[in-house]
């Protein structure tokens, strides 16, 4: 009797013991990405924003993630975030903004205005507080039934890279350049340059093949993907950093989720946005290092040029400003109030993009 009653203590302290674990709810969270693990942002999602999401819910303990991760194509590809959010093939995604200009017009805002800022750090938490001051970039993803997270900035500053030998950006004339979007607008500064749309992914091959001459992307991503095996020459012109990587989630998924979670979702996206903007930085030396190490050679573009180039350009800002002014959002007001921010943190452009 004396042992019975050993063991009866003993099993309902274990019971009591056990109680707080069997009172936590696994959640499920399929992530979905269609770019390779090996990407900054994709690599940084699982290095960086799992793991604070879990740290932070186990600070409560109310609730732990079950991470389901699918890149690389294994559900959607880079150009299907979007869409594979939105019908649920995915519960959480980095979408690609660039490549859906006309049903994320809004986000285009710094591809728009090149040659201001080439701080990750400070496009990144401009463009974040634009989509939270001003409706526009939330309604559009709502539209497309997905919650706005947060922006990402993953490149410094675009720059040009070429096959062939450059000193000036009177060089690319007549040149075919590859880009992911609205960046492809730049050219129509430049004499006889087409642009040639492409992504990220296909780049190296586009380059290899002889389908375009030059192709427009950022140091880190021309290390990543070693572009300098078939793009030798950088022209170093400073384009300017801008957001192409928002995390999104499928608005069905949302309203299911707890208000604990959802806010840590909130909270984390935004460390996300700064802690990648600041990797960015912190790689983009040492990724023009990696560029000459690989064979590469950075040609610097003079002020004049950079003025040049800039001055020559269609006034695709006011273009953009007028394109959300006709849809009844605020765009010229978003548009000086980004340009505000940059100023405020120390960037003024080579052109005021406010001005027709």
């Amino acid at each position: 009797m004396k042992h019975w009653t050993k063991g009866l203590a003993l099993s309902a302290l274990m019971a009591c013991t056990a109680l707080p674990a069997m009172a936590q709810e696994r959640i499920s969270a399929v992530v979905i990405d269609g770019y390779p693990a090996r990407a900054l942002w994709v690599k940084e999602f699982t290095n960086f924003f799992i793991p604070e999401v879990d740290k932070r819910l186990a600070a409560n303990g109310n609730y732990v993630m079950d991470w389901q991760e699918n890149y690389g194509g294994s559900i959607v590809k880079p150009k299907g975030v979007l869409e594979g959010v939105q019908l649920g093939l995915g519960d959480i995604g980095i979408v690609t903004t660039i490549f859906h200009s006309s049903k994320l017009p809004s986000q285009g805002l710094a591809s728009v205005t090149p040659f201001v800022a080439t701080d990750a750090r400070a496009v990144a938490k401009a463009v974040d507080e634009i989509a939270r001051e001003f409706p526009a970039m939330q309604n559009e993803f709502a539209a497309q039934n997905q919650v706005y997270l947060a922006t990402g900035v993953v490149l410094d500053t675009y720059q040009v890279f070429s096959t062939s030998e450059v000193n000036s950006v009177s060089d690319l004339e007549g040149k075919k350049v590859a880009g992911a979007g609205m960046n492809l607008r730049y050219l129509e500064g430049i004499d006889g340059a087409a642009g040639v749309r492409g992504g990220l992914t296909d780049f190296y091959n586009m380059l290899q093949t002889g389908l375009v001459d030059a192709g427009m992307l950022w140091p880190e991503a021309a290390k990543t993907f070693k572009i300098a095996e078939v793009a030798p020459y950088m022209l170093k012109a400073d384009l300017g950093a801008v957001n192409s990587k928002t995390v999104t989630v499928n608005a069905d998924y949302w309203a299911k989720l707890p208000d604990e979670v959802k806010g840590v979702l909130q909270d984390v996206a935004i460390a996300y946005r700064d802690h990648l903007a600041g990797l960015a930085m912190d790689r983009a030396a040492a990724s023009e290092t990696a560029y000459t190490d690989g064979g590469g050679t950075i040609v610097e573009v003079s002020a004049e040029d950079r003025a040049a180039w800039a001055a020559a350009m269609p006034n695709i800002a006011q273009e953009w400003a007028n394109t959300l002014n006709d849809k009844g959002e605020a765009g010229t007001d978003m548009l000086a109030a980004y340009l505000g921010k940059l100023e405020a943190a120390g960037y003024i452009g080579v052109r005021d993009w406010t001005q027709e």
